[in-house]
């Protein structure tokens, strides 16, 4: 039983949440390929050269298997029982296959045909294979290969998933690496378990790796304890944090603050007025400081990926994106009327902001914070050494760089300040398998390189400083150094040849 003054646990999941409800983020999952929207009635959604609208997903499972059908509805697809008494026709060897492009006797004209019919995917492969001759000479490995090839191209085929950190790094990583830093999905798994991310911390972050981090540390947190986001530039991004869909109760333990403020917060020089100083258009800040690689990308890969729409050209449109996700009762401004009532609202946003930002630096004041994690863009020296002083003694922290020169400069200059043990540089390596009867093989094509790691933990400084018994022995034990006895300095005589 729990007492009056103990904090309630957290509750058991209740049936609707494992239901897709209007608003909700999901990743559209076809084969290996990974797309993470929002659900929303009548939005024209794009995946895979194949358009169709989310109303019919809304009600179903997570987990669900949908068909795309005609006018780009979603339906339920059936399991059928594949038959096991018959026996497939194969050949022996594919040496006498010649892949002279006649083998096929449909042309692409009848294929549209049946498309245009209203013939399901599976009947246009069953065709397929049909009017191939050279599909019964193959071996039974090179016929599941063609099928499946097949019903890749022509079975519109899509499994509506629930978002979560593994899925979610994993699509970043197959279609924007470069967004993420080139983090590949196993490390970002060392890093959770090395910076000993858990319920009831109290953790400091920074990161430009479109929140990808933060929202992995934020599910595995489950909504209990604190992080503090620090930023550069006017504002944070958070694309693939609101791809996760974390409840509004999470956001309450999650704070941000400006990394341009953090010396002075350190030197003791930080003040209220001057939050008040900052630009007030944070998005259009934004745009000209931290997302200068999304501007390089094209039109179809925004078009592909909802972490787009809070990181376009726009910076009203991104401004709007950002205040949705966190109060669901905003209203765009032609929706609410007038323009006074528009800048009332702007000015009520920028005061709740700035509050955020002083509970932020209260909580930095108290440098006690249970771990730090950094992965970004910029040199990772400068901003370990400085905010390394908010984190309490014997505490881990993690360090990512797509390189390893900046972290052995790093490490070196750890070395030289001292206050960490156990300084572990270290990079996984990655190989892929498939594991299918008679065909299990490291796949041929791997990952360069997912990026390396900086990890230790920090000791308090302080105590040889303090503590002059501790200075004696320190110099006694130096002196027996310097007077080794002279039996260790003999040299080796040398051998008559």
């Amino acid at each position: 039983m729990e007492g009056p003054g103990e904090a309630p646990g957290p509750q058991p999941p209740h049936p609707e949440d494992h239901r897709i409800r209007d608003g909700d983020f999901v990743v559209l999952k076809r084969e290996d390929v990974f797309k993470a929207v929002q659900v929303q009635r009548r939005k024209k959604v794009t995946f895979e050269k194949q358009w169709f609208y989310l109303d019919n997903i809304i009600g179903h499972s997570y987990g669900t298997t949908f068909e795309v059908t005609n006018g780009g509805s979603l339906q339920p697809k059936k399991k059928k029982e594949e038959p096991t008494s018959e026996t497939k026709e194969a050949g022996t060897d594919n040496r006498n296959i010649i892949d002279d492009g006649k083998s096929q006797k449909l042309t692409q004209d009848d294929i549209k045909a049946l498309k245009d019919k209203g013939i399901k995917g599976e009947e246009i492969v069953q065709q397929l294979i049909e009017n191939s001759t050279t599909f019964r000479d193959k071996t039974e490995f090179a016929q599941d290969k063609y099928i499946k090839k097949k019903k890749k191209k022509y079975e519109a085929i899509i499994t509506v998933v629930k978002p979560s950190t593994r899925i979610l790094s994993i699509m970043y990583y197959a279609r924007e690496p470069g967004k993420i830093n080139h983090m590949r999905y196993d490390t970002l798994a060392q890093m959770l378990t090395l910076g000993n991310i858990r319920a009831g911390n109290k953790m400091i972050v920074m990161e430009t790796c479109a929140g990808l981090v933060l929202g992995a540390m934020m599910e595995r947190m489950g909504g209990f304890g604190s992080i503090i986001q620090l930023y550069p530039g006017g504002g944070p991004v958070r694309a693939a944090t609101a791809c996760f869909g974390f409840p509004k109760s999470f956001l309450s333990g999650l704070y941000e603050f400006p990394l341009n403020k953090v010396d002075s917060l350190l030197n003791g020089t930080f003040s209220a007025e001057m939050l008040s100083s900052e630009p007030k258009d944070s998005a259009s800040v934004e745009e000209s400081n931290g997302t200068l690689e999304e501007k390089q990308t094209s039109e179809q890969e925004k078009e592909d990926s909802v972490a787009e729409a809070q990181e376009s050209h726009h910076p009203q449109e991104q401004e709007t994106m950002e205040i949705v996700s966190q109060d669901p009762e905003y209203k765009e401004p032609k929706e609410r009327g007038s323009k006074k009532d528009y800048i009332q609202e702007k000015q009520r946003r920028q005061e709740e902001q700035r509050k955020r930002h002083l509970e932020a630096a209260a909580l930095l004041s108290e440098r006690n914070a249970d771990g730090l994690i950094v992965a970004s863009r910029f040199h990772p020296t400068p901003l370990l050494l400085t905010l390394l002083d908010f984190v309490a003694p014997s505490r881990p922290f993690v360090v990512y760089c797509q390189y390893k020169e900046p972290l052995l400069e790093c490490y070196t200059k750890l070395r030289e300040r001292g206050g960490v043990i156990n300084l572990r540089l270290s990079e996984t390596w990655l190989r892929n398998y498939q594991v299918l009867p008679d065909r299990s093989h490291p796949k041929l094509l791997m990952s360069g390189g997912g990026g390396y790691l900086l990890s230790g933990f920090t000791v308090a400084m302080d105590n040889l400083k303090a503590d002059p018994s501790l200075k004696s022995n320190a110099s006694t034990l130096e002196l027996h150094k310097t007077e080794e006895p002279a039996a260790k300095k003999r040299k080796c005589p040398e051998s008559d040849s």
